[in-house]
């Protein structure tokens, strides 16, 4: 009955949105359910990550040593928007989430302002499975508020953080509190209130929430948004360690979505050393991740990025020293496509020239969810 009711009201959304016949043609993914029955899915966005960011990761960590070299399939994401060729962070995070593009600026909606529901509110819906993220940004940021929340404006900060606060997520890690305190608000709400109220344990700080025993947590370890990989003691990998900790007790499985977010960051300020120490940082989490998957059998690992930022080339370097000497075009996005990686049950899915919302599609098949299109 749910499922049917599900299906309703995604009809019911695509024959109000008014899109264009080329962006519902845009996927060319053949859903089949039960083709294979996917119990875990982690969703990695490395933001502003594109093909020289990934490059320049291999090289740092000396070819080899690179967790990137571990995924057995691997392709490439289409990324411009509903309404724009170069994509931003909204547009970019809401395609893979939602399986639509929508216009800049947007968080799941559609031109007409339809809310589109997220992939893990359809797998928590329909499937039970437990979900959450974890993020170098703020948690009100594109691309994890792509997972809960649908606003016109994704700087509305009041009202993402009012939608977070109501969401399903098990787990929900990253920067600024800030925007949670009744005194930085315009409406003078509290939404950690909320939260409280529907049990989560809060903590602000990286040691509470490793040492957390919750099974429901928000963890806001920094009043705005987290600091430089260098000094944020390694937030990433630890949040996601704790994150899978809680997610895997889980029996019907989890749907978790990872964000080193900060390469986008690095990308826009043409910094290199910052763009180094972001990439070690998300190499770390790979780690973490593929290790977690490689043991339990029965999770999809899905890695790519919303957009590129930076124009970045690698005009010469040493493997073995693990060096890279770079140069930037401009200090924005711009539109080429970004890589995708997979590895697990159903990873092959992802190989070749995709559109960034056959993401969505992709893994909604392999978990075995009908879904409309």
């Amino acid at each position: 009955m749910k499922r049917t009711a599900l299906l309703i009201a995604l009809a019911a959304v695509v024959a109000f949105t008014g899109c264009s016949r080329k962006v519902v043609e845009q996927s060319r993914v053949n859903i089949e359910p039960n083709r294979a029955k996917v119990k875990n899915v982690i969703l990695v966005i490395g933001d502003g990550m594109g093909p020289a960011q990934v490059s320049a990761s291999i090289v740092q960590a000396k070819g080899d040593n690179s967790q990137f070299l571990r995924f057995p399939y691997s392709g490439f994401s289409r990324t411009y928007s509903y309404n724009k060729y170069t994509t931003d962070s909204g547009a970019g995070g809401t395609a893979p989430m939602t399986g639509h593009k929508v216009q800049n600026g947007h968080i799941a909606l559609s031109p007409n302002n339809r809310p589109w529901p997220s992939l893990f509110y359809i797998l928590n819906r329909e499937q039970n499975k437990a979900t959450g993220f974890v993020v170098t940004s703020s948690v009100l940021d594109a691309t994890p508020s792509s997972s809960y929340a649908h606003v016109e404006d994704r700087h509305m900060w009041d009202m993402i953080s009012l939608q977070m606060s109501q969401c399903p997520h098990t787990v929900m890690m990253g920067g600024d509190k800030e925007h949670f305190l009744p005194a930085n608000r315009k409406d003078g709400l509290s939404p950690l209130d909320t939260l409280r109220s529907r049990g989560y344990e809060l903590v602000f700080s990286i040691d509470s929430m490793v040492n957390s025993k919750s099974t429901k947590l928000v963890a806001l370890p920094f009043m705005g948004n987290p600091p430089s990989a260098a000094k944020r003691d390694d937030f990433l990998p630890k949040g996601v360690e704790k994150a899978l900790s809680i997610l895997s007790q889980d029996p019907h499985g989890f749907a978790l979505l990872v964000e080193g977010s900060q390469i986008d960051w690095a990308g826009h300020n043409n910094d290199s050393e910052f763009l180094k120490e972001e990439l070690a940082d998300f190499e770390k989490t790979l780690k973490v991740i593929l290790d977690f998957a490689e043991k339990d059998g029965n999770t999809l690992v899905v890695v790519t990025a919303d957009h590129e930022t930076g124009g970045l080339a690698l005009v010469s370097g040493d493997i073995e020293k693990g060096e890279n000497e770079t140069r930037w075009i401009h200090g924005s996005h711009t539109g080429v496509m970004v890589p995708i990686f997979a590895y697990g049950p159903g990873a092959e899915r992802f190989s070749g020239v995709k559109q960034n919302t056959d993401i969505f599609y992709e893994i909604m098949g392999l978990t075995g969810q009908m879904i409309l299109k």
